[in-house]
């Protein structure tokens, strides 16, 4: 089977980490390919000729249930989106986005209720669309200037809950290793 999927990444991209965390809770295996965003592979170019970006998986089945594809979709559009802003501006703009981080975790949390997982019992599309992210969260907070627990604290605890499963932690990066790859492109695009 490890033949038949293929996933082309990028190791920091919290899209890719989506990926990796449910291939190994189906336990699929398959073949990891990294890609130079730079250089970008003739693999790439071809599997995905529209958008040109990671991740791409090969022969995989999308998950079709309309209420996670929208919170996931909201993950990329909000989360992700301000996540960006946090560490890629200062001033108001920062302050702004550091409000709407918060005020869409808190949303999130709301989605999440009482639930173990968005999904319910198990791990499932809204988890893998929005976990990868928490990765991310020391750069997040570093920049932002605060602290999600203290904030949202039923999000850490689902967060806690799905860093407890071997699929999630074995695929998320150290956050410190993130925070220092956004150090790097912070410097890189004359942040820093």
């Amino acid at each position: 089977m490890a033949n038949e999927v293929v996933l082309l990444d990028f190791w920091p991209s919290p899209f890719g980490m989506r990926i990796r965390i449910a291939l190994a809770e189906k336990g699929i295996k398959y073949e990891y390919k990294e890609e130079d965003l730079w250089n970008k592979s003739p693999l790439l170019l071809q599997m995905n000729p529209v958008h040109k970006k990671i991740p791409v998986l090969i022969h995989s089945d999308p998950y079709q249930r309309a209420q996670a594809r929208f919170w996931a979709d909201f993950v990329d559009k909000k989360i992700y989106e301000i996540g960006k802003q946090l560490w890629t501006t200062k001033g108001e703009e920062q302050e702004a986005a550091r409000k709407d981080f918060i005020d869409a975790i808190k949303l999130l949390e709301e989605q999440l209720g009482d639930k173990t997982y968005f999904g319910g019992d198990k791990i499932g599309f809204v988890d893998l669309a929005l976990v990868p992210f928490y990765s991310w969260f020391k750069a997040y907070e570093t920049f932002g200037n605060f602290k999600t627990e203290s904030e949202c604290p039923k999000f850490i605890a689902w967060v806690k809950r799905c860093m407890q499963k071997e699929s999630v932690s074995k695929s998320l990066p150290d956050q410190h290793k993130v925070y220092e790859f956004i150090l790097e492109v912070r410097k890189k695009m004359g942040i820093e």
